[in-house]
């Protein structure tokens, strides 16, 4: 998680010190990003806090999903992404590993057989019952992934509400 602290970093939010207490604890700015630092000193962003969830105690990053999906789904004819990962709130696990989808030449049953035989952990691989096809994904006016709808789909179709 990448922590900031410096004169150049905002004092907080204008009016607003409940959400400036969430993000500046002991001078030190949360900016919500994951990044490393090579051996060079660079630093690289590598995600985003609010893209990983945390299931059983563990942290699932949903990029790292969605790249090997999109791996598997490869399709030159692609503009756009053909999946989204989000969770919703699961009782037992803490959240539910969901993916939003356009329509796809595989089943969700191969999509995770594959994800295995990929490596990934048992918790990285959404259950067969976790996949929900869209005609199309929302974007932003950036033509990024509009992740708040994302999720909202998600928990309509799977009748959740946000907790």
């Amino acid at each position: 998680l990448m922590l900031m602290k410096g004169p150049n970093v905002m004092v907080g939010y204008l009016n607003q010190p409940e959400k400036t207490a969430e993000v500046i604890k002991d001078g030190w700015y949360n900016t919500g990003d994951i990044a490393k630092i090579d051996d060079e000193g660079f630093i690289e962003i590598t995600g985003r806090q609010s893209r990983f969830s945390k299931i059983g105690g563990e942290m699932v990053p949903h990029i790292q999903i969605e790249e090997t999906l999109v791996r598997l789904l490869k399709n030159e004819e692609e503009e756009f992404l053909p999946v989204a990962v989000t969770a919703i709130p699961h009782a037992k696990k803490g959240e539910r590993l969901i993916v939003i989808h356009r329509k796809i030449n595989q089943t969700p049953q191969q999509l995770c057989e594959a994800l295995a035989e990929e490596g990934l952990p048992k918790l990285y691989i959404p259950s067969p019952d976790s996949f929900f096809e869209v005609e199309e994904l929302p974007l932003l006016g950036s033509g990024k992934l509009d992740l708040k709808q994302i999720r909202e789909i998600a928990l309509k179709a799977f009748n959740t509400e946000d907790s």
